[in-house]
Protein backbone atom coordinates (compact mmCIF):
# COMPACT_ATOMS: atom_id res chain seq x y z
CA UNK A 1 0.00 0.00 0.00
CA UNK A 2 1.28 3.77 0.30
CA UNK A 3 3.09 4.11 3.12
CA UNK A 4 2.47 7.55 3.55
CA UNK A 5 4.66 7.65 6.87
CA UNK A 6 7.66 5.84 5.08
CA UNK A 7 10.76 7.39 6.90
CA UNK A 8 8.97 8.83 9.98
CA UNK A 9 10.80 7.50 13.47
CA UNK A 10 8.80 6.86 16.11
CA UNK A 11 10.34 6.41 19.49
CA UNK A 12 7.16 4.88 22.01
CA UNK A 13 8.04 4.87 25.74
CA UNK A 14 4.40 3.34 26.40
CA UNK A 15 2.81 0.34 27.99
CA UNK A 16 -0.71 -0.95 27.63
CA UNK A 17 -3.06 -0.51 25.38
CA UNK A 18 -3.87 2.83 24.45
CA UNK A 19 -0.58 4.98 23.75
CA UNK A 20 0.69 1.77 22.06
CA UNK A 21 -2.33 0.97 19.98
CA UNK A 22 -1.39 4.31 18.28
CA UNK A 23 1.91 3.18 17.50
CA UNK A 24 0.39 0.52 16.10
CA UNK A 25 -1.37 2.56 13.67
CA UNK A 26 1.58 4.76 12.74
CA UNK A 27 3.17 1.52 11.57
CA UNK A 28 0.57 0.13 9.59
CA UNK A 29 0.82 3.81 8.07
CA UNK A 30 4.41 3.05 7.22
CA UNK A 31 6.62 4.86 10.32
CA UNK A 32 9.59 2.50 11.68
CA UNK A 33 8.25 2.19 15.29
CA UNK A 34 10.59 1.35 18.24
CA UNK A 35 9.19 0.29 21.24
CA UNK A 36 10.80 0.26 24.60
CA UNK A 37 9.89 -2.10 27.13
CA UNK A 38 12.02 -3.62 30.45
CA UNK A 39 14.61 -5.95 29.78
CA UNK A 40 13.32 -8.06 32.29
CA UNK A 41 9.38 -7.98 32.72
CA UNK A 42 8.52 -6.22 29.59
CA UNK A 43 5.50 -4.44 28.60
CA UNK A 44 2.70 -5.42 31.12
CA UNK A 45 0.07 -5.95 27.99
CA UNK A 46 1.79 -9.14 27.50
CA UNK A 47 0.94 -10.70 30.49
CA UNK A 48 -2.94 -9.32 30.38
CA UNK A 49 -5.53 -12.38 29.79
CA UNK A 50 -8.87 -11.02 29.09
CA UNK A 51 -12.21 -12.51 30.24
CA UNK A 52 -11.90 -16.00 29.57
CA UNK A 53 -9.55 -16.68 27.13
CA UNK A 54 -6.04 -18.03 29.20
CA UNK A 55 -7.20 -21.56 28.40
CA UNK A 56 -6.72 -21.07 24.88
CA UNK A 57 -4.51 -18.96 23.49
CA UNK A 58 -1.73 -18.34 20.47
CA UNK A 59 1.59 -20.21 20.11
CA UNK A 60 4.41 -19.70 22.43
CA UNK A 61 1.76 -18.07 25.05
CA UNK A 62 1.85 -14.85 22.92
CA UNK A 63 -0.96 -11.76 23.89
CA UNK A 64 -3.25 -11.40 21.14
CA UNK A 65 -3.72 -7.84 23.00
CA UNK A 66 0.00 -7.38 22.69
CA UNK A 67 -0.22 -8.51 19.26
CA UNK A 68 -2.53 -5.75 18.12
CA UNK A 69 -1.64 -3.13 19.98
CA UNK A 70 2.42 -3.32 18.72
CA UNK A 71 1.86 -4.94 15.26
CA UNK A 72 4.91 -3.61 12.50
CA UNK A 73 6.75 -2.49 15.23
CA UNK A 74 10.52 -3.38 16.32
CA UNK A 75 10.96 -4.14 20.28
CA UNK A 76 13.76 -3.11 22.47
CA UNK A 77 14.38 -3.60 25.94
CA UNK A 78 16.09 -0.49 27.36
CA UNK A 79 16.22 -0.28 31.57
CA UNK A 80 15.71 3.91 31.82
CA UNK A 81 15.68 3.50 35.71
CA UNK A 82 19.46 2.98 34.54
CA UNK A 83 22.01 5.79 33.18
CA UNK A 84 23.50 3.59 30.16
CA UNK A 85 19.59 2.92 29.46
CA UNK A 86 18.56 6.95 29.45
CA UNK A 87 21.67 7.87 27.19
CA UNK A 88 20.88 5.01 24.95
CA UNK A 89 17.30 6.56 24.98
CA UNK A 90 18.70 9.98 24.46
CA UNK A 91 20.50 8.75 21.37
CA UNK A 92 17.86 7.16 19.48
CA UNK A 93 15.42 10.10 20.08
CA UNK A 94 17.85 12.21 18.25
CA UNK A 95 17.40 10.56 15.18
CA UNK A 96 13.50 10.31 15.42
CA UNK A 97 10.60 12.63 14.40
CA UNK A 98 8.27 11.58 17.22
CA UNK A 99 8.40 10.45 20.75
CA UNK A 100 5.43 9.13 21.89
CA UNK A 101 4.79 8.12 26.04
CA UNK A 102 2.17 6.89 28.24
CA UNK A 103 4.63 7.81 31.49
CA UNK A 104 2.90 9.37 34.32
CA UNK A 105 4.93 13.06 34.58
CA UNK A 106 6.24 11.88 37.91
CA UNK A 107 7.73 8.94 36.37
CA UNK A 108 8.81 11.67 32.79
CA UNK A 109 10.96 13.57 35.44
CA UNK A 110 12.67 10.49 37.01
CA UNK A 111 13.68 9.15 33.85
CA UNK A 112 14.56 12.55 32.15
CA UNK A 113 12.41 11.93 29.24
CA UNK A 114 9.74 14.98 29.87
CA UNK A 115 9.38 17.34 27.29
CA UNK A 116 12.13 19.78 28.30
CA UNK A 117 15.09 16.52 28.50
CA UNK A 118 13.68 15.10 25.00
CA UNK A 119 13.90 18.37 23.24
CA UNK A 120 17.40 19.40 24.54
CA UNK A 121 18.39 16.27 22.57
CA UNK A 122 16.32 17.05 19.68
CA UNK A 123 14.86 20.37 19.40
CA UNK A 124 11.97 19.19 16.16
CA UNK A 125 11.11 16.10 17.80
CA UNK A 126 7.21 15.55 17.90
CA UNK A 127 6.48 15.15 21.48
CA UNK A 128 3.08 12.95 22.38
CA UNK A 129 1.84 12.12 25.63
CA UNK A 130 -1.20 10.30 26.39
CA UNK A 131 -2.98 10.32 29.98
CA UNK A 132 -6.20 9.45 31.73
CA UNK A 133 -7.06 13.51 32.47
CA UNK A 134 -5.26 15.40 31.05
CA UNK A 135 -2.06 17.50 31.36
CA UNK A 136 -3.34 20.10 33.66
CA UNK A 137 -5.42 20.43 36.79
CA UNK A 138 -4.68 18.43 40.25
CA UNK A 139 -5.21 14.88 39.09
CA UNK A 140 -2.45 15.27 35.73
CA UNK A 141 -0.52 13.33 37.35
CA UNK A 142 -3.74 10.78 38.43
CA UNK A 143 -3.20 6.99 36.53
CA UNK A 144 -6.10 6.18 34.74
CA UNK A 145 -7.39 2.85 32.92
CA UNK A 146 -10.27 3.30 29.78
CA UNK A 147 -12.80 1.64 32.85
CA UNK A 148 -11.72 4.29 34.91
CA UNK A 149 -11.24 7.54 32.91
CA UNK A 150 -13.22 6.91 29.91
CA UNK A 151 -16.47 4.61 30.78
CA UNK A 152 -16.87 5.73 34.19
CA UNK A 153 -15.66 9.44 34.38
CA UNK A 154 -16.30 10.49 31.21
CA UNK A 155 -20.04 9.69 31.41
CA UNK A 156 -20.52 6.63 29.09
CA UNK A 157 -21.22 4.07 32.12
CA UNK A 158 -24.10 6.57 33.31
CA UNK A 159 -26.10 6.63 30.35
CA UNK A 160 -25.73 2.86 29.28
CA UNK A 161 -27.94 1.44 32.03
CA UNK A 162 -31.26 0.49 31.36
CA UNK A 163 -32.55 2.38 34.72
CA UNK A 164 -30.92 5.02 36.77
CA UNK A 165 -30.44 2.55 39.50
CA UNK A 166 -29.40 -0.58 37.51
CA UNK A 167 -25.59 -1.49 37.98
CA UNK A 168 -23.63 -0.12 35.35
CA UNK A 169 -22.42 -2.52 32.37
CA UNK A 170 -18.45 -3.65 32.07
CA UNK A 171 -17.03 -1.88 29.35
CA UNK A 172 -15.32 -4.39 26.57
CA UNK A 173 -11.67 -4.62 26.34
CA UNK A 174 -9.67 -1.46 25.42
CA UNK A 175 -13.06 0.11 24.56
CA UNK A 176 -11.61 3.65 26.01
CA UNK A 177 -8.44 3.10 24.97
CA UNK A 178 -8.95 2.31 21.05
CA UNK A 179 -10.70 5.50 21.20
CA UNK A 180 -7.96 7.47 22.34
CA UNK A 181 -5.80 5.84 20.42
CA UNK A 182 -7.33 6.98 16.86
CA UNK A 183 -7.56 10.54 18.36
CA UNK A 184 -3.61 10.32 19.40
CA UNK A 185 -2.84 9.12 15.70
CA UNK A 186 -4.65 11.68 14.09
CA UNK A 187 -2.89 14.21 16.20
CA UNK A 188 0.42 12.89 15.37
CA UNK A 189 -0.57 13.20 11.85
CA UNK A 190 -1.55 16.87 11.85
CA UNK A 191 1.50 18.00 14.14
CA UNK A 192 3.67 16.09 11.43
CA UNK A 193 2.04 18.32 9.07
CA UNK A 194 2.31 21.73 10.80
CA UNK A 195 6.34 20.75 11.46
CA UNK A 196 6.56 20.24 7.48
CA UNK A 197 4.84 23.25 6.80
CA UNK A 198 6.14 25.72 9.43
CA UNK A 199 9.10 23.99 11.09
CA UNK A 200 7.60 24.08 13.92
CA UNK A 201 7.10 20.58 16.38
CA UNK A 202 4.38 20.39 18.61
CA UNK A 203 3.66 18.78 21.69
CA UNK A 204 0.55 16.38 21.16
CA UNK A 205 -1.50 15.55 24.14
CA UNK A 206 -4.52 13.78 24.36
CA UNK A 207 -6.21 12.12 27.35
CA UNK A 208 -8.58 8.94 27.74
CA UNK A 209 -11.16 11.40 29.46
CA UNK A 210 -11.05 14.03 26.84
CA UNK A 211 -11.42 11.46 23.54
CA UNK A 212 -14.34 9.69 25.27
CA UNK A 213 -16.02 13.01 26.26
CA UNK A 214 -15.99 13.81 22.24
CA UNK A 215 -18.38 10.50 21.98
CA UNK A 216 -20.08 11.56 24.14
CA UNK A 217 -20.87 15.36 22.99
CA UNK A 218 -24.70 14.72 21.99
CA UNK A 219 -24.80 14.38 25.98
CA UNK A 220 -22.90 16.57 27.46
CA UNK A 221 -24.61 19.35 25.72
CA UNK A 222 -27.78 18.75 26.23
CA UNK A 223 -27.52 18.33 29.94
CA UNK A 224 -26.01 21.40 30.16
CA UNK A 225 -28.56 23.27 27.79
CA UNK A 226 -31.47 21.04 29.15
CA UNK A 227 -30.27 21.16 32.80
CA UNK A 228 -30.96 17.19 32.79
CA UNK A 229 -28.48 14.12 34.01
CA UNK A 230 -27.99 12.78 30.19
CA UNK A 231 -30.21 13.01 26.71
CA UNK A 232 -33.39 11.51 27.17
CA UNK A 233 -34.18 8.96 24.98
CA UNK A 234 -36.38 6.06 25.67
CA UNK A 235 -35.22 3.00 23.66
CA UNK A 236 -38.22 1.53 24.40
CA UNK A 237 -40.71 3.27 22.67
CA UNK A 238 -39.04 5.86 20.70
CA UNK A 239 -40.85 9.23 19.43
CA UNK A 240 -39.66 7.49 15.88
CA UNK A 241 -40.48 4.15 15.81
CA UNK A 242 -38.49 3.35 12.63
CA UNK A 243 -35.34 4.45 14.50
CA UNK A 244 -35.08 2.14 16.91
CA UNK A 245 -34.48 -1.63 16.92
CA UNK A 246 -36.09 -4.89 16.68
CA UNK A 247 -36.19 -8.51 17.84
CA UNK A 248 -36.95 -10.99 14.80
CA UNK A 249 -38.48 -14.77 15.45
CA UNK A 250 -34.94 -16.32 16.01
CA UNK A 251 -34.04 -14.02 18.75
CA UNK A 252 -31.93 -11.56 16.10
CA UNK A 253 -31.97 -8.17 15.85
CA UNK A 254 -32.78 -5.45 12.94
CA UNK A 255 -31.95 -1.79 13.68
CA UNK A 256 -33.95 0.74 11.54
CA UNK A 257 -32.21 4.27 11.34
CA UNK A 258 -34.56 6.20 9.47
CA UNK A 259 -34.61 9.85 10.35
CA UNK A 260 -36.81 11.16 8.22
CA UNK A 261 -39.83 9.75 9.37
CA UNK A 262 -42.63 10.66 6.66
CA UNK A 263 -40.03 9.83 3.92
CA UNK A 264 -39.64 6.27 4.71
CA UNK A 265 -42.78 5.01 6.52
CA UNK A 266 -44.18 4.35 3.33
CA UNK A 267 -41.74 2.35 2.35
CA UNK A 268 -40.80 0.27 4.77
CA UNK A 269 -44.24 -0.73 6.11
CA UNK A 270 -44.48 -1.81 2.10
CA UNK A 271 -41.66 -4.32 2.18
CA UNK A 272 -41.99 -5.93 5.46
CA UNK A 273 -45.92 -6.73 4.01
CA UNK A 274 -47.83 -4.07 6.34
CA UNK A 275 -48.84 -1.64 3.33
CA UNK A 276 -52.58 -0.71 4.98
CA UNK A 277 -50.34 0.71 7.48
CA UNK A 278 -49.77 3.81 5.08
CA UNK A 279 -53.51 5.18 5.92
CA UNK A 280 -53.42 3.91 9.21
CA UNK A 281 -55.00 7.16 10.92
CA UNK A 282 -53.04 6.55 14.06
CA UNK A 283 -49.58 6.86 11.81
CA UNK A 284 -50.34 9.12 8.86
CA UNK A 285 -47.43 11.58 9.74
CA UNK A 286 -44.38 11.57 11.97
CA UNK A 287 -46.14 13.58 14.83
CA UNK A 288 -49.23 11.56 14.67
CA UNK A 289 -46.35 8.33 14.73
CA UNK A 290 -44.92 9.85 17.79
CA UNK A 291 -48.56 10.72 19.43
CA UNK A 292 -48.99 6.88 19.12
CA UNK A 293 -45.40 5.87 20.00
CA UNK A 294 -46.30 3.35 22.01
CA UNK A 295 -49.02 1.44 20.13
CA UNK A 296 -46.48 2.08 16.57
CA UNK A 297 -43.80 1.12 18.34
CA UNK A 298 -45.70 -2.71 19.52
CA UNK A 299 -46.93 -2.98 16.05
CA UNK A 300 -43.50 -2.85 14.58
CA UNK A 301 -42.58 -5.31 17.09
CA UNK A 302 -45.24 -7.47 16.90
CA UNK A 303 -44.36 -7.67 12.71
CA UNK A 304 -40.58 -7.98 12.78
CA UNK A 305 -40.97 -11.13 15.51
CA UNK A 306 -42.70 -13.16 13.23
CA UNK A 307 -40.31 -13.99 10.94
CA UNK A 308 -36.33 -14.58 11.14
CA UNK A 309 -33.52 -12.66 10.53
CA UNK A 310 -33.26 -13.68 6.68
CA UNK A 311 -36.56 -13.13 5.48
CA UNK A 312 -36.25 -9.77 6.71
CA UNK A 313 -32.82 -9.50 5.27
CA UNK A 314 -34.71 -10.27 2.08
CA UNK A 315 -37.34 -7.89 2.40
CA UNK A 316 -35.48 -5.51 3.43
CA UNK A 317 -32.63 -5.63 0.74
CA UNK A 318 -33.82 -2.77 -1.53
CA UNK A 319 -35.45 -0.62 0.75
CA UNK A 320 -34.60 3.02 1.02
CA UNK A 321 -34.17 3.96 4.18
CA UNK A 322 -30.75 2.88 6.65
CA UNK A 323 -30.93 -0.30 8.11
CA UNK A 324 -28.65 -2.69 9.32
CA UNK A 325 -28.91 -6.37 10.97
CA UNK A 326 -27.12 -6.84 14.44
CA UNK A 327 -23.83 -8.83 13.99
CA UNK A 328 -21.64 -10.79 17.05
CA UNK A 329 -17.89 -10.03 17.10
CA UNK A 330 -17.59 -13.44 15.53
CA UNK A 331 -19.53 -12.71 12.39
CA UNK A 332 -17.36 -9.87 11.14
CA UNK A 333 -14.87 -11.98 10.31
CA UNK A 334 -17.36 -13.51 7.30
CA UNK A 335 -18.91 -10.55 6.58
CA UNK A 336 -18.38 -9.53 2.93
CA UNK A 337 -17.72 -5.88 3.69
CA UNK A 338 -15.05 -6.64 5.71
CA UNK A 339 -13.39 -9.18 3.65
CA UNK A 340 -13.92 -6.83 0.66
CA UNK A 341 -12.23 -3.75 2.49
CA UNK A 342 -9.75 -5.65 4.10
CA UNK A 343 -10.63 -4.80 7.76
CA UNK A 344 -9.46 -7.90 8.89
CA UNK A 345 -5.58 -9.36 7.84
CA UNK A 346 -3.98 -12.11 9.41
CA UNK A 347 -0.28 -12.23 11.13
CA UNK A 348 1.73 -15.58 10.51
CA UNK A 349 2.75 -16.62 14.17
CA UNK A 350 4.88 -19.25 13.61
CA UNK A 351 3.19 -21.24 12.01
CA UNK A 352 -0.29 -20.14 13.05
CA UNK A 353 -2.37 -17.05 12.12
CA UNK A 354 -3.77 -14.34 14.07
CA UNK A 355 -6.63 -11.96 12.98
CA UNK A 356 -5.54 -8.50 13.17
CA UNK A 357 -8.21 -5.51 12.55
CA UNK A 358 -6.13 -2.50 10.41
CA UNK A 359 -5.82 0.84 10.82
CA UNK A 360 -9.33 2.41 10.45
CA UNK A 361 -7.39 4.87 7.68
CA UNK A 362 -6.28 3.58 3.91
CA UNK A 363 -4.69 5.38 1.66
CA UNK A 364 -5.28 5.34 -2.39
CA UNK A 365 -7.62 2.15 -2.05
CA UNK A 366 -5.18 0.27 -0.72
CA UNK A 367 -4.78 -2.75 1.79
CA UNK A 368 -2.52 -2.42 5.20
CA UNK A 369 0.01 -4.99 5.31
CA UNK A 370 0.84 -5.95 8.74
CA UNK A 371 3.50 -7.79 10.72
CA UNK A 372 3.27 -9.64 13.91
CA UNK A 373 4.34 -7.76 17.18
CA UNK A 374 8.06 -8.11 18.21
CA UNK A 375 8.72 -11.06 21.08
CA UNK A 376 10.39 -9.19 24.50
CA UNK A 377 13.94 -7.48 23.32
CA UNK A 378 13.93 -8.90 20.01
CA UNK A 379 15.24 -5.97 17.96
CA UNK A 380 17.51 -4.40 20.73
CA UNK A 381 20.91 -5.87 18.99
CA UNK A 382 19.44 -4.75 16.09
CA UNK A 383 18.22 -1.37 16.45
CA UNK A 384 21.46 -0.40 18.53
CA UNK A 385 23.56 -1.44 15.89
CA UNK A 386 22.22 -0.14 13.06
CA UNK A 387 20.70 3.01 14.47
CA UNK A 388 23.22 4.09 17.24
CA UNK A 389 26.85 2.21 15.50
CA UNK A 390 27.26 0.42 18.79
CA UNK A 391 29.78 -2.99 18.60
CA UNK A 392 28.99 -6.08 19.69
CA UNK A 393 31.29 -5.49 22.41
CA UNK A 394 29.26 -2.26 23.77
CA UNK A 395 26.01 -4.30 23.46
CA UNK A 396 27.73 -7.29 26.23
CA UNK A 397 28.77 -4.43 28.56
CA UNK A 398 25.16 -2.90 28.44
CA UNK A 399 23.84 -6.42 28.71
CA UNK A 400 26.30 -6.99 31.55
CA UNK A 401 25.19 -3.52 33.64
CA UNK A 402 21.69 -4.56 32.92
CA UNK A 403 21.07 -1.78 30.60
CA UNK A 404 19.58 -3.71 27.89
CA UNK A 405 18.73 -7.17 27.20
Amino acid sequence: MSKVFDGVKVVEAAEWWYVPSAGGILADWGADVIHIEHPEHGDKLRGLRVGKTSERGLNGGRSYMFEHANRGKRGIGLDLSIAEGRDLLMELVARADIFTTSFLPEARQRFGMDVDDIRRVNPNIIYARGSGYGSKGPEAGKPGFDSSASWARAGMAHVLRTSTDAKPLVPRAAFGDSIAAMTLAGGIAAALFKRATTGEPSVVDVSLLGSAMWVMTPDIVASKIYDVPELPLDSRYPGNPIYNSYQTADGRWIQLSMPQSDVYWPDVVTRIGHPELIDDSRFLTAELRDQNRDVCTQTLKDIFGSAPLDHWREKLASAKGVWAYMQSPRELHDDVQVVANHYIEYLDLDGSEMPIVTAPVQFDGAQHHVTRAPLHGEHTDEVLQEELGLSMERLIELKIAGAIN
